[in-house]
C-alpha cells in the first residue's frame, strides 16, 4: 500500500509500505529502552525523521526489514532499534550456553569504523555491550589469531568477513541479526561476496540448534535488482518501508520508455503516443515546466480532434474543478487526457493517473513529482524483472530532445537501474554533457585518486578533474638538477599524506644547495633583532617562520576575506616540506631577499604499483600510520619513472642505513613491500601505464622523455624515450637568484629555455602589463600580474625573461634590454598584485629607453618618473 503523510511544519512525504505500520514520529513513544532514548537526547537528537518513524517499530519486532530512504547511508535507521533487541535476552529461546552475534555488514573500511564509533556511542544507554570492527586484510596469521569470542556486534565488511569465516565457521550459526548497510553499493561493488555470505548464512540457519531469532535487515537509498532475489530467497516475508518516489517506482513496476525525437518534433511525436495510448483507455498526464507549453499542446491536441484539459498556475479553472472533469472524461468511456504544467502537480494531489509524459526533459525534483501521479496503478507484488509485463500497469515516457538538459546522467543511471531499454541517443547526450561538465573542472586540481592509483572510481561526482592541465600541472617543474640521475635520486619525505603519497625534498648527496640556505637561515634569525614582524601580509608571497631552533620558507595561501585588525589567521604553506598549517600574522618574518632566491624545494612523490585491496578507494589508516612512523624524516633511494610538475611517481622507493664504520649505504627496506606486508595492499600493475596515457593526451614535460622536439616545427606530438635522459646542467648556487638559476655564462638556462619553448609552442601564454622607471644606479620593472604563482625570472647582461602563472594563464615576458646589467645583482621580489623587478645597471646613467625594440606591453611609470630640465626624453618602449 502506498501512503501520504504530511508531518508538523514539513512538505508532504511519501513511503510505500509492504504492510501496515503505525509511525513513532515522537521519540519518547519511540519502541526503544529508556537508557538508549536518553543517550539520543544527550547527542542532540530530537525525534525519528519521517524514513525512522516508519523503520524504527518495523526493527523492533524483530521482523526481516528493507529500507529504501534517501537517509540510506545513515546508521541510526537501525543502530537504535538493533541495539534494543540485544538488550532485550527475554526475547531470545536459546540455551544460556549459546553466544548471540549480530553482524552489520559495510560496503568500506571508512563506513564500518563510523558505525563502529557510533555502537560505542550509543551502547552507553544500553547494558554492557562489546561490539568489535574486524579489518583483518590478506594476512592469514593475523585472520587466525583474530579474537571475537564474546562479542555482541560484528562491524565489516563483506570480503573480511569470508577472510574470518574461514576461521571462524561456528559464528553464522550463532548470528540473530545481520544488517546489510547501503545495501546498493554491497549489491554493485560485491555482489558474489553477499550472495556467498547470504546462501552461507541460510545454511547456517537451517543446521543450527536451538530457537535463536533470524533477522535481515537491510538500508539503501537506491533500489538494486539484487533486492529481489534478497526478499524472495533469504527473507521471511520482509517489512518493505519506501520513502522515495522514484525508487517506489522501479519496485511498483512502472515501465520507463526514452522517446527520442527533435525538439521540433515533439508534438507529432506526443500524438503517435496518445493514439496508442487511447486505444487502452488510459488516464493520461503531459507534463511541462512552461505555461507556454501547457497552451500550445492543448492547442495542438484540440486541432488534432483529441479533447484535452488544461491546468497551469494562471488557469481560471480551480484545481477541484479539472480533477472532476478530468475523471468524469474517463468514467464515460472518453480517453481522459490532461495538460498540466509542474507547479500544479502537488496542488491537485493526482495518483490514479495510469501514463504520465514527459513533454519537458524532467529535472530531478519534477520527475519523482510526476511520478507520484501514478503510485494508485504501482504494482505491489515483488517481481521477478523490471520488464516484466503481467505487472506493469504505469506508463512513463520521456521525449528525449537534442536540447534535453544536464539531468540526462541521473535519468541514465535511472534507467539502468529500472533495467528499462535505453536508446543510443541518451548514451550520447549523456556522453556530451559529461564532457562538458569535465570541460568545467579545467581550472581544478588534478584528482589526486587519479594520481595515487591511475583511476578515479567516482569520476561523474568527483570535483576534480581528470585531464592534463598545464597550466596548472606545470606551473611549478621540478629543476633538471634535482634529477640529475633519475635511475637512483636520494629523497627526504617530511609530509606523509597517505600510505603511498608524500611531500618531501630530493636531496643531493654533494653540496646540497637546501642545506646550505637552511643552515644560513637559522644562522641569521638567532639574531633576535633580525626577527622583524610583517605589519601587511599578502597572499602568494614568502616569509620566515620561526620555530623553536629552527627557521623555515613558509608561503602564504590564505587569507582572511574580512580585516580582521592587525593580527589575523593565515593559511601558509611550507614550501620546503609541502605541509599547510594555520598560523597568526604576528609569527611571519621578512624573508631576506637572498633567502628567496632558491626555488621551493618541496616535491610531491607518489610510490607506484600498489593500492588498496577490496577495491577500497582511501589508504586505511592503520597503513598510513605505519608507513608515516617508518619514513618519515629518512633518507630513501628511488628510481624516477615518471615526473609531471612538481610531481615524481617512483618505483621501487627504499629506506636506506647509513654503516659509518664501513662508510657505506645499505638498502634497509622497500616501502612497497612493507605496504604489502600488512595484508591491506595489493599489486597495482596498471598504474604507470595509466598516468602514461593520461599524459599522452596532451604534452607535458617529462625526464624520461627527449625534450628537444619541442623546439621542431614539424613535431607532431609526444614520443617516450626508452631511457630517462639527463638534461641537468652544473651551477654554482652563489649564482641562483629569483626562482631560478642563471649560469656563469650570463645566459638563460637550458632548462628555462626548453620550458618557455615548450611554452610558446602550445600558444599558452600572455604578456603581463609592464611599466618601468629609472635612477642613476637601478631600473625598477613593475610586472602587473595578479597573484603570481610559481614565478621564474631569468637574468643575463641584456636579457630578462620573467615568467608566472595567473588564475590559470601563463604569463610570460622576454625582455631585451637596450643597455647591459649586473645578472647577479638584479632581483625579483612577488608581491600579490604585482612582480617588483630590480636591475642593477653595469653603467651607472640615464637609459634613454628600456629595451632594443618596442613593445606595446612596455611603458614608462609617470608615478615615479620626474624628468628634469637638461634630460632628454624617455622613449616609452
Amino acid at each position: 500500500q502506498f501512503q501520504n503523510f504530511q508531518n508538523v511544519g514539513e512538505e508532504n512525504n511519501f513511503v510505500f509500505l509492504s504492510k501496515k505500520i503505525e509511525p513513532s514520529s515522537v521519540l519518547e513513544t519511540a519502541p526503544l529502552l529508556a537508557g538508549l532514548k536518553k543517550e539520543l537526547a544527550w547527542n542532540k537528537f530530537s525525534r525519528p525523521t519521517f524514513t525512522e518513524s516508519f523503520c524504527w517499530p518495523a526493527v523492533a519486532r524483530g521482523c526481516d526489514v528493507v529500507v529504501i530512504s534517501h537517509q540510506g547511508s545513515d546508521p541510526l535507521l537501525y543502530i537504535p532499534p538493533v541495539l534494543t533487541l540485544l538488550q532485550l535476552e527475554s526475547d531470545y529461546q536459546a540455551s544460556p550456553n549459546m553466544v548471540k552475534v549480530s553482524l552489520i555488514l559495510c560496503s568500506g573500511w571508512k563506513k564500518a569504523q563510523l558505525v563502529f564509533d557510533l555502537l560505542k556511542t550509543y551502547s552507553k544507554g544500553c547494558r554492557r555491550l562489546r561490539p568489535v570492527l574486524i579489518i583483518l586484510g590478506q594476512n592469514k596469521e593475523a585472520v587466525s589469531q583474530m579474537e571475537i569470542q564474546g562479542c555482541d556486534v560484528i562491524v565489516t565488511t563483506p570480503q573480511n568477513l569470508l577472510r574470518l569465516l574461514e576461521h571462524n565457521t561456528w559464528l553464522l550459526c550463532r548470528l540473530c541479526h545481520l544488517v546489510l548497510d547501503q545495501l546498493e553499493v554491497l549489491f554493485s561493488d560485491t555482489t558474489e561476496q553477499v550472495f556467498t555470505i547470504l546462501d552461507c548464512y541460510k545454511k547456517a540457519t537451517a543446521q543450527a540448534q536451538g530457537n535463536l531469532p533470524r533477522q535481515i535487515i537491510a538500508v539503501g537509498a537506491q533500489w538494486h535488482k539484487h533486492i529481489t532475489p534478497l526478499i524472495k530467497e533469504f527473507m521471511n516475508d520482509p517489512y518493505i518501508v519506501i520513502t522515495v518516489i522514484e525508487e517506489a517506482a522501479i519496485f511498483g513496476n512502472v515501465q520507463q520508455v526514452v522517446q527520442p525525437c527533435m525538439n521540433s518534433s515533439r508534438i507529432a511525436e506526443l500524438l503517435k503516443i496518445l493514439d496508442f495510448t487511447q486505444r487502452n483507455l488510459q488516464k493520461v498526464l503531459v507534463c511541462t515546466d512552461s505555461v507556454i507549453e501547457v497552451k500550445m499542446i492543448h492547442k495542438a491536441l484540440k486541432s488534432n480532434s483529441i479533447v484535452s484539459l488544461k491546468k497551469h498556475e494562471k488557469s481560471k479553472c480551480n484545481a477541484k474543478c479539472v480533477l472532476e472533469r478530468w475523471r468524469n472524461m474517463h468514467s464515460s468511456g472518453t480517453p481522459a487526457v490532461l495538460v498540466l504544467a509542474d507547479d500544479c502537480l502537488q496542488p491537485l494531489g493526482i495518483r490514479d493517473a495510469t501514463c504520465v509524459i514527459h513533454f519537458s526533459f524532467p529535472s530531478p525534483g519534477a520527475f519523482g513529482q510526476r511520478l507520484q501521479c501514478m503510485t494508485d496503478s504501482f504494482s505491489a507484488v515483488v517481481k521477478d524483472s523490471a520488464v516484466d509485463q503481467e505487472h506493469t500497469k504505469a506508463k512513463s515516457v520521456i521525449l528525449l530532445t537534442e536540447n534535453s538538459s544536464c539531468h540526462a546522467p541521473g535519468i541514465l543511471h535511472y534507467f539502468k537501474r529500472a533495467e528499462a531499454e535505453i536508446p543510443q541517443e541518451l548514451y550520447d547526450l549523456v556522453a556530451r554533457v559529461l564532457e562538458s561538465q569535465e570541460k568545467e573542472k579545467f581550472s581544478r586540481l588534478l584528482c589526486a585518486s587519479l594520481k595515487t592509483f591511475g583511476l578515479c572510481r567516482n569520476r561523474a561526482t568527483c570535483p576534480d578533474r581528470h585531464q592534463i592541465n598545464l597550466s596548472i600541472d606545470m606551473a611549478q617543474n621540478i629543476a633538471d638538477e634535482m634529477i640529475e640521475t633519475p635511475e637512483r635520486v636520494t629523497i627526504l619525505p617530511l609530509f606523509i599524506v597517505n600510505a603511498t603519497n608524500y611531500f618531501g625534498r630530493i636531496v643531493k648527496k654533494q653540496k646540497d644547495q637546501y642545506t646550505v640556505l637552511a643552515e644560513e637561515m637559522n644562522d641569521y634569525f638567532k639574531v633576535p633583532e633580525r626577527r622583524i614582524s610583517v605589519n601587511t601580509v599578502e597572499k602568494s608571497v614568502f616569509y620566515g617562520l620561526h620555530e623553536g631552533a629552527i627557521c623555515h620558507r613558509v608561503q602564504v595561501v590564505e587569507t582572511p576575506a574580512k580585516d580582521e585588525g592587525n593580527v589575523c589567521e593565515v593559511k601558509i604553506k611550507y614550501i620546503d616540506e609541502g605541509r599547510t598549517s594555520q598560523v597568526n600574522s604576528d609569527q611571519l618574518l621578512h624573508l631576506p631577499a637572498k633567502f628567496q632566491c632558491l626555488p621551493p624545494q618541496a616535491v610531491e612523490i607518489i610510490v607506484c604499483g600498489v593500492k588498496p585491496i577490496d577495491n577500497e578507494v582511501e589508504w586505511n589508516p592503520k597503513v598510513t600510520d605505519y608507513i608515516n612512523h617508518k619514513i618519515k624524516g629518512r633518507l630513501h633511494q628511488a628510481k624516477v619513472v615518471h615526473t609531471l610538475g612538481n610531481t615524481v611517481w617512483v618505483d621501487p622507493m627504499v629506506g636506506v642505513k647509513n654503516l659509518p664504520t664501513i662508510k657505506i649505504w645499505i638498502n634497509e627496506y622497500s616501502i612497497r613491500s612493507e605496504i604489502l606486508s600488512t595484508g591491506l595492499g595489493t599489486d597495482n600493475a596498471e598504474h604507470l601505464a595509466e598516468i602514461q596515457k593520461l599524459c599522452r593526451q596532451m604534452p607535458v614535460l617529462d625526464h624520461a622523455e627527449n625534450l628537444e622536439h619541442f623546439t621542431k616545427e614539424d613535431t607532431a606530438g609526444v614520443e617516450e624515450a626508452s631511457n630517462p635522459q639527463d638534461a641537468s646542467i652544473q651551477e654554482d648556487p652563489a649564482e641562483s637568484c629569483g626562482t631560478s638559476a642563471t649560469p656563469p655564462s650570463g645566459k638563460p638556462s637550458h632548462h628555462f629555455q626548453k620550458f618557455s619553448n615548450l611554452k610558446f609552442k602550445l600558444g599558452a601564454c600572455c604578456h603581463p602589463q609592464i611599466k618601468w622607471f629609472q635612477d642613476d644606479v637601478t631600473v625598477t620593472l613593475k610586472v602587473q600580474i595578479l597573484r603570481a604563482a610559481d614565478s621564474k625570472c631569468e637574468f643575463s647582461e641584456e636579457k630578462v625573461v620573467f615568467s608566472a602563472y595567473s588564475e590559470g594563464k601563463l604569463y610570460v615576458a622576454d625582455l631585451e634590454l637596450y643597455q647591459s646589467i649586473i645578472a647577479e645583482k638584479s632581483t625579483c621580489v612577488i608581491k600579490d598584485r604585482e612582480a617588483v623587478i630590480l636591475l642593477v645597471k653595469e653603467k651607472k646613467g640615464a637609459w634613454c629607453k628600456l629595451l632594443k625594440n618596442k613593445n606595446v606591453h612596455v611603458s614608462l611609470d609617470f608615478e615615479h618618473w620626474a624628468e628634469s630640465e637638461d634630460e632628454r626624453p624617455f622613449t616609452v618602449g
